[in-house]
């Protein structure tokens, strides 16, 4: 039993060493890049809100931009690189031989950090030097000492605070519980739900919100939740039947299964979407007021604000046409075909080769339909209900209750191992001085 007793201590050692290095993650965040207004910084954002990329980036680096914090760019600009690589993986032959090849897997993943750090330099002088025309209401600046100075210097603590997050994430990966990037993502947004709670219950108080209103938010995330969680374990299980082989008396083979997940093209397509959706009215902001064009981006700044008309019609086109431009690299059919074929494995009542691939690209764009209707009404029903915009967005939702299942699974298959080699220890199946058999 010492063996298991030392599972059950490097699963702890593991719980702890995560919960640990994304405590180091919440007290760097609150560290604010150097020559910035604090006071005015939150004074502004209280006032105007941000709206648009500013909320999106805002969510996913866990408060952060708004305090602009030395994190203020988050985990982002690195996923923006890897989706780059994986989508030129899919147009340039050279790209995706590479990613089948463990040396070339290393190469692309030295090409997207140093790709990481470019975006991060173009990102963080971009930023300073928008933060530098912010004037909070009391008419103070939001960067006192605006300049050259200022920029390259937060461009440089902004890249590293990417890059430190990145060495951070790597750290969590290996000796932690879950995928890095994937937990650090979820603190981020995580920390943000209690300021929700607290300012419903808020409203509340005050008479700002009913009692049935407050009943129906409540009741549509606990229901948003449970159907996210079902959707994200539910996959159609795709029939494989692998040649019979004897080796060492023993026979291999039989009917398997290859699962494929309903929700095929995960919660890159509305992160993908709501950034582009974000763009205009961002852009929108930075119109000059005596501008001859004001009076129309800000005409489309209203109409592509979360919530309207206009916004949840286009949200929903470009989640299903990322749905269908995101699942093939997610579940890649002619590799899966080649792979079966190269098994001596076959799908039942289809030929190896071309034809397995085109009935597999056919459940592929029937699950990708299903899930973008899912992710349609994950994203946009509910606050069609409740009237308002959360913390608790469809996107925000999947990211939570994704790498809640996926920690759980590991936690799970942790115990698991160990249940099943104690009790494989306890019928003397076991190399020793005193093994029965």
């Amino acid at each position: 039993m010492s063996n298991a007793h030392g599972r059950l201590e490097e699963l702890k050692k593991k719980v702890f060493f995560t919960f640990l290095l994304l405590v180091v993650y919440r007290l760097v965040a609150q560290i604010p890049v150097p020559g910035v207004d604090a006071q005015a910084i939150s004074s502004y954002f209280a006032e105007s809100g941000g709206g648009g990329l500013f909320d999106l980036i805002n969510t996913f680096s866990g408060g952060a931009f708004k305090r602009f914090s030395v994190l203020a760019l988050g985990i982002m600009p690195y996923i923006t690189t890897s989706i780059i690589f994986s989508l030129l993986g899919e147009v340039i032959p050279q790209i995706q031989e590479m990613q089948e090849d463990s040396e070339g897997q290393k190469k692309i993943q030295k090409w997207t950090r140093y790709a990481t750090v470019i975006l991060c330099c173009i990102q963080g002088y971009s930023m300073a030097a928008v933060f530098e025309t912010f004037v909070s209401p009391g008419g103070a600046r939001v960067i006192p000492d605006p300049g050259m100075l200022f920029r390259v210097v937060t461009m440089i603590t902004l890249a590293a605070g990417t890059m430190f997050l990145l060495w951070l994430g790597e750290r969590i990966t290996e000796f932690g519980l879950e995928n890095g990037v994937s937990l650090i993502i979820f603190a981020g947004i995580a920390v943000e739900l209690p300021t929700e709670v607290i300012q419903k219950i808020t409203l509340f108080r005050n008479g700002e919100m009913g009692g049935l209103e407050l009943l129906t938010f409540a009741a549509v995330i606990v229901v948003a939740f449970f159907v996210v969680a079902f959707i994200e374990r539910a996959f159609r299980a795709i029939p494989v039947q692998y040649a019979k082989r004897v080796v060492n008396n023993r026979v291999y083979g039989g009917n398997q299964t290859l699962p494929m997940r309903v929700d095929t093209g995960g919660v890159m397509p509305p992160i993908l979407a709501s950034s582009l959706l974000a763009a205009p009215a961002t852009f929108a902001t930075f119109i000059p007021a005596d501008s001859a064009f004001k009076p129309y981006f800000d005409t489309i700044q209203q109409s592509l604000y979360p919530g309207q008309l206009l916004f949840n019609i286009l949200f929903g086109a470009l989640i299903v046409y990322m749905t269908y431009f995101y699942a093939p690299i997610q579940f890649k059919t002619k590799k899966i075909s080649e792979m079966l074929q190269k098994n001596n494995a076959f799908i039942p009542g289809i030929r190896p080769g071309d034809k397995t691939k085109e009935y597999l690209d056919t459940l592929l764009n029937r699950m990708s339909f299903f899930g973008a209707l899912f992710l349609i009404v994950v994203c946009i029903v509910p606050s069609l209900i409740t009237g308002a915009q959360t913390r608790f967005g469809g996107t925000s939702m999947l990211i939570l209750v994704s790498v809640s299942v996926r920690v759980m699974m590991n936690v799970q298959s942790f115990m698991f191992a160990d249940k099943y080699e104690s009790s494989y220890k306890s019928k003397g199946k076991y190399n020793g001085n005193n093994r029965r058999f």
